[in-house]
């Protein structure tokens, strides 16, 4: 496991070992079994790239209204509870006693990609933000606290876990594309990243 700072982001390479992705696979298919993956509208009307679902008390959702957290999944249900073993990343990353009421579940399938965006509709920004990398590759890039201005980019690939905090809790982040079916975690190819925050 080797660590890298990239514009004080925190990426921790090889985090989770094989099995230790599979099982968390077989969690994430668990929450979408309960909870299934839906493509949300963009406040601008427009169907997002990525298919979508959440465990813990909250979820995120979009439409046409904006972007916010819900408490239900579009199909009425409640989000199902955070998996253990989503837990047990954020309590060995963060050591905190605080635990995330939302882990966002991101299936990227071939062409979908992650516009720069800031992860900002949470209560208070001291509690960090941990993203999870499954399956394919994910071509990801760190800007500004700002929107513009230079930036930089890193693969992450299947077992990586970053960790924005601090001064990197605000930055533009996103994910330009996916080298589609080159990992060997999903059988039909694809990425899926869990983001796990508290919410309020």
């Amino acid at each position: 496991m080797t660590k890298l700072i990239l514009r004080d982001v925190e990426i921790h390479k090889d985090f989770l070992d094989r099995a230790a992705q599979a099982d968390l696979l077989e969690a994430v298919r668990g929450v979408a079994a309960q909870a299934p993956l839906f493509r949300p509208d963009t406040p601008y009307g427009k169907p997002m790239s990525v298919r979508m679902t959440s465990a813990g008390r909250y979820g995120w959702f979009s439409d046409r209204s904006g972007y916010r957290y819900a408490d239900r999944h579009p199909s009425g249900v409640a989000w199902p509870p955070v998996p253990d073993a989503v837990l047990a990343i954020w309590d060995r990353l963060t050591g905190l006693e605080r635990r995330p009421d939302c882990c966002l579940i991101n299936y990227y399938g071939e062409g979908a990609r992650m516009g720069l965006h800031q992860d900002r509709d949470e209560a208070d920004f001291a509690w960090p933000v941990v993203s999870v990398s499954l399956g394919d590759p994910g071509l990801f890039r760190v800007g500004n606290q700002t929107r513009g201005g230079k930036t930089e980019s890193v693969w992450l690939d299947s077992g990586d876990v970053v960790v924005l905090g601090g001064p990197a809790r605000l930055v533009y982040h996103g994910v330009d594309r996916i080298k589609f079916g080159a990992g060997t975690l999903l059988p039909k190819g694809g990425r899926i990243n869990l983001t796990l925050r508290v919410v309020d």
